[in-house]
C-alpha cells in the first residue's frame, strides 16, 4: 500500500513537471518522422496480466514487426531523434503513465514480451508475482544491451541464452530483498 502511494505521488508529480518537456518531445517526434508520438507495446505484468507499455516512439512506424528486439545503437529502424531519445533513456519517461495508472511501479522487474515469458522456468516465473517497474538492477546492469546485441549472428538467441537468465537472476534478487530504501537506491543508481 505504501509502495503504491509513493508510486502514485511521484508519477503524478513527474507527469506534471515533465508535461512541457513531453510536449516539446512530442512535437519533435512528429517533425522527425511520420507516426504517433507514443509507442504502445504489449508486455506481461503482474500475475501474467497483459498491459500496454508507454514509450516515446523511436522507430519508424511498424518497424517492430521485423524483429522483437533492437540491435545496436544505430539499428536502421531507429529514427534520427529516436537515437538520442534511446541514448539518454528519454523514451522511457512516458512509463510514468503506467506507474500512475497502476500497471507498473517505479522500481520492479522490467516487464517482458510474452514470447520471452513463455520461456521462463518455474523459479523465473516468480518475477511476474510483483508489479513490473521502470527500473531495476537489470536496467542498470544492462543499460547498453543494444550494443551487446550488435553484430551477433542471432541476437534473439543471444538475448535468450546470455542476457535473459542474468536479468531474471537480478530480478529474483530484488523480489527476495526489496524495500522503499532499496527502491530509492535503485532510482538514484539509475539516474547517475
Amino acid at each position: 500500500m505504501i509502495k503504491r502511494s509513493v508510486d502514485f505521488v511521484f508519477a503524478l508529480l513527474g507527469l506534471i513537471i515533465l508535461f512541457p518537456f513531453f510536449l516539446v518531445i512530442g512535437i519533435w517526434i512528429k517533425l522527425d518522422s511520420t507516426g504517433p508520438v507514443f509507442y504502445l507495446q504489449e508486455r506481461v505484468g503482474k500475475n501474467r496480466k497483459l498491459f500496454k507499455l508507454f514509450k516515446f516512439r523511436t522507430m519508424h512506424t511498424n518497424a517492430d514487426k521485423l524483429t522483437a528486439i533492437t540491435v545496436g545503437a544505430r539499428d536502421p529502424r531507429i529514427t534520427s531523434l529516436g537515437y538520442y531519445l534511446r541514448k539518454y533513456k528519454v523514451d522511457e519517461l512516458p512509463q510514468l503513465i503506467n506507474v500512475f495508472n497502476g500497471t507498473m511501479s517505479l522500481v520492479g522487474p522490467r516487464p517482458e514480451l510474452e514470447k520471452f515469458v513463455k520461456l521462463y522456468n518455474a523459479e523465473q516465473l516468480n518475477v511476474i508475482t510483483v508489479k513490473p517497474g521502470i527500473t531495476d538492477y537489470a536496467s542498470i546492469e544492462f543499460r547498453n544491451e543494444n550494443e551487446m546485441l550488435e553484430g551477433k549472428d542471432d541476437p534473439i538467441d543471444f538475448y535468450i541464452r546470455e542476457i535473459m537468465p542474468v536479468k531474471l537472476k537480478l530480478n529474483l534478487r530484488y523480489i527476495e530483498d526489496h524495500s522503499l530504501w532499496v527502491d530509492l537506491k535503485i532510482i538514484l543508481k539509475t539516474i547517475f
